[in-house]
């Protein structure tokens, strides 16, 4: 909406032009010789319109500007474009208001779109670079390629979508206001306030990046958004609060629910103290805190939000989807607080007021199958999930993003009961879905990690390796190279390699998984301390007994960091450093074997002890069988 309206303020200001006062007729001298014709590549200049043909033009540009429905401004759009040159900038602006109103429309063609957009782009590219030129014409051209790139949005065709959006971006951040001078008046030419336009482009590049498997970089482009509408909007606006909300989500759906948090609390306590403390928008804030409360393993807190926000949504009276999913959320969090009795007693209410084969009755049963799990009730396990998966079976077509993430959970479920052939057939079914929406690229490497991790858990290892250097590519451009879910992959190609008796690759594997997990878990972290064994593991393999000795020695000192808990784990880290030590001494040749092997340096472990653990990563994001990825 703030793009059309700053079309049609730019096409108010762009489409006003006088005819031109014709000069009097000049007299030859006929002594002169005739000049000699100077051919050149430029186009020769249009001939000048007369009066009458300008108030006709002026006419077709009042109706054009006038017109509101499709009809009448592709009527008026037409007109016009019989009047005015093919170059002409006016026609420019007609083309992108046009274009803009058009995507409006629930019915509209991206082609003729994303046509409509190309042509202003081209008009106004052509026009020449005056030195008193605007700021608003490369804001004109800036809302053209915003209009191109969701236009190519629309077309699936997202890497020409994010060169449009990109060079958007380019032409406007030179125009935007300073920090210090953001939350006056708008300071640019003929007071145009370019700080709505950067916003729309913003937010597209965000979804294209999002689409793209690019989330950081879209996490990126979220946050400018909402530094603009800070900018813009007055301190307590309702809109300025779904954007944290927003925001929040998007941190929730990368797994980095501390970030998420102060986002999410920030809209609640706007929301709060603008709508009251029983509006819908605070119930929404309140169910998403609960996820978040969820992923940080503050269950108690999370079913309190939760609770809170069930409450106002029934006040108000908001029925259906939304409040089945904060009911089949709240039962999710009694599963991981251990009241399974409980849990299914809501989901069985909540099935009772879903549709037959909706699929809100099919997450019912998926999260029926959960708790049923956890009791090992393994035959009403497989039965619930077989209705779920009949359901979903029936949704592929209609909602795939939503029926291959569900089949992913059933996956998960079918693994909990030792179906390990029935889990892999259902992730690989849900990457295929995934492979064809462009949209879900972000899920695929997730998908691909998990069937590597159920293939080599199976014993099926060189089937395994694809599937795992596949999704540790994906991965690395979804979320970063140093998120924790890269290290686990890696970790889990290293010990593929290690299967197929390949150390040397599985070292290189393992040294990169930890220098991953030194970053994103700690150098303390239990999973860390785990790579770093099998890194001396592959060591040990190649027979480089120095290098594993070094790495076998960090492991010692580590697990002593951990204190009376890891005795076991500390007993058996020693256990294999004197094994390595043998070896070493084994392999000496004679006048080498006088020479003692050193222990375990004690100034490394006391300095070591003195530092402090670093806390567990959430349960949520590695399961104590280290399925390495956690889902989406």
């Amino acid at each position: 909406m703030a793009l059309r309206r700053a079309a049609s303020l730019l096409l108010r200001q762009r489409l006003r032009t006088f005819a031109p006062t014709p000069a009097p007729p000049k007299t030859l001298n006929p002594l002169l010789p005739h000049p000699r014709r100077h051919y050149s590549l430029r186009p020769p200049p249009a001939p000048r319109a007369s009066a009458a043909a300008v108030a006709v033009a002026e006419a077709a540009e009042e109706a054009f500007e006038a017109a509101s429905t499709t009809n009448d401004l592709s009527a008026a759009f037409s007109r016009l474009e019989t009047l005015l040159p093919p170059t002409d900038k006016r026609l420019a602006l007609a083309c992108l208001k046009l274009g803009q109103h058009l995507e409006s429309t629930s019915s509209a063609d991206p082609a003729r779109v994303l046509e409509l957009a190309l042509r202003s782009i081209g008009i106004l590219e052509a026009g020449p670079r005056s030195p008193d030129a605007t700021d608003s014409d490369a804001v004109s051209l800036a809302m053209a390629l915003h209009l191109a790139g969701s236009a190519s949005v629309d077309l699936t065709r997202f890497h020409d979508a994010l060169a449009f959006l990109s060079r958007a971006l380019r032409l406007l951040s030179p125009l935007l206001p300073s920090k210090h001078a953001a939350a006056g008046q708008p300071d640019a030419e003929e007071g145009f306030d370019v700080r709505p336009v950067a916003h729309a482009v913003r937010l597209q590049l965000a979804n294209v990046k999002t689409a793209m498997g690019r989330r950081e970089e879209a996490l990126a482009d979220m946050r400018a958004c909402v530094d603009l509408k800070e900018s813009i909007l007055p301190p307590g606006s309702r809109e300025l609060g779904v954007a944290y909300r927003d925001l929040a989500e998007a941190h929730a759906a990368v797994l980095d629910f501390k970030q998420a948090l102060p986002f999410c609390q920030r809209a609640l306590e706007l929301h709060e103290s603008a709508l009251g403390k029983n509006s819908v928008e605070l119930a929404h804030d309140r169910r998403l805190l609960g996820v978040i409360y969820t992923g940080l393993e503050q269950h108690e807190q999370a079913l309190e939000q939760n609770e809170m926000s069930q409450k106002v949504m029934k006040k108000w009276g908001v029925a259906g989807d939304d409040l089945m999913h904060a009911e089949i959320d709240a039962a999710n969090i009694k599963i991981a607080l251990g009241k399974f009795g409980e849990a299914v007693s809501v989901l069985k209410e909540v099935a009772k007021k879903a549709e037959k084969d909706s699929e809100a009755r099919a997450l019912v049963y998926i999260y029926m199958a959960k708790a049923l799990a956890h009791q090992e009730k393994v035959g009403d396990t497989k039965r619930c999930l077989e209705i779920a998966c009949d359901i979903l079976e029936k949704k592929e077509l209609s909602e795939p993003d939503k029926v291959a993430e569900a089949y992913v959970e059933v996956s998960s479920l079918y693994e909990m009961v030792n179906e390990f052939d029935k889990a892999i057939s259902l992730m690989k079914r849900s990457l295929w879905m995934l492979e064809r929406i462009p949209q879900a690229q972000h899920m695929e490497g997730n998908v691909a990690a998990r069937i590597g991790w159920l293939l080599l858990l199976t014993g099926k290892v060189t089937e395994a390796v694809p599937y795992l250097e596949d999704a540790a590519q994906r991965m690395k451009e979804t979320f970063g190279p140093n998120h924790f879910g890269v290290g686990y992959v890696y970790n889990n190609l290293g010990a593929a390699y290690m299967e197929m008796d390949r150390p040397q690759s599985a070292a290189q594997m393992f040294a990169l998984a930890k220098e991953i997990m030194d970053v994103s878990l700690g150098p303390q972290h239990s999973d860390t301390i785990e790579t770093c064994q099998s890194l001396a593991n592959a060591y040990n393999a190649m027979g480089s007994y120095s290098v594993a000795m070094e790495f076998q020695e960090r492991v010692v000192a580590s697990w002593r960091n951990h204190g009376h808990s890891a005795r076991d784990k500390l007993k058996e880290a020693k256990r294999l450093y004197e094994e390595i030590q043998m070896k070493a001494i084994a392999f000496m040749s004679p006048d080498d074997s006088v020479i003692a092997l050193p222990e375990p340096r004690q100034h490394e472990v006391d300095s070591n002890s003195k530092k402090v653990a670093q806390p567990e990563p959430r349960q949520h994001e590695i399961d104590s069988n280290s399925k390495k990825v956690a889902q989406q």
